[in-house]
């Protein structure tokens, strides 16, 4: 049983939210996983880019064959996809493959072709935030990889929040990890890593709208380079 079965089965996910927020800022990840986990038990899942393994590896230590929700938008590197099997492959999880509602062809045969080129923020949302919404419905919480010094929408986000585009709880548990921290963690682990990161692919999305990145320029400036986007939508 859940803390919500057993202690009280009316509360309000809002109330959670507002009390879980304070008393886990700062809070060492996996205490903020446990909490987590104790609250809302089956009713979280896991999403995943397959950037790396380090939220998966972390969470499965707590709760062994959670849910792990991955969009796959048809768009992909094969490196991302070979990163998907590798994670079902080795971590206690089942992994759960989101597709949109349209194919790839099919969505250039209503809206015509390369609409990434023409209207980026409809083809993310038509291929990864419209089908992560649906997935999540089944869910009162999920974990999220987010970190504050990945971009500056981030920056003020909380451990625990409300997501309230889909009415539900939002966990951050690496919210204030820093790209030191998640290498070291991955280090001292042996955790998969997708391995574009070995290309100069610091932030990994789909292959046409994300570019190798030089030393010294933004991690995330090869994602949807030119189009003055900088999220796809999902964490908005």
């Amino acid at each position: 049983m859940t803390l919500l079965e057993t202690d009280r089965p009316t509360l309000d996910l809002q109330d959670i939210v507002e009390s879980a927020a304070a008393a886990l800022e700062g809070a060492p990840t996996l205490e903020v996983i446990r909490w987590a986990v104790a609250t809302f038990g089956d009713r979280i899942c896991l999403t995943s880019s397959m950037s790396d393994a380090a939220l998966i590896h972390l969470v499965s230590k707590v709760k062994p064959g959670i849910d792990v929700l991955f969009v796959d938008t048809g768009y992909h590197f094969a490196e991302t996809v070979g990163t998907r099997d590798a994670v079902e492959a080795v971590y206690p999880v089942n992994v759960i493959n989101v597709t949109p509602s349209r194919t790839v062809e099919e969505q250039e045969a209503a809206l015509g072709p390369r609409l990434y080129g023409r209207n980026p923020d409809l083809c993310c949302h038509l291929r990864k935030v419209e089908p992560l919404g649906r997935a999540l419905e089944g869910y009162m919480a999920w974990f999220s990889g987010i970190r504050r010094d990945e971009t500056a929408s981030r920056r003020d986000r909380r451990v625990v929040e409300w997501d309230r585009k889909r009415g539900m709880v939002k966990v951050n548990p690496i919210l204030g990890w820093t790209q030191e921290d998640m290498d070291n963690y991955i280090e001292d682990n042996g955790v998969l890593v997708n391995p574009l990161h070995y290309d100069g692919y610091p932030s990994i999305g789909c292959a046409p709208c994300t570019r190798p990145v030089a030393p010294g320029e933004d991690p995330r400036s090869g994602r949807w380079a030119g189009m003055g986007k900088t999220e796809c939508g999902i964490h908005l």
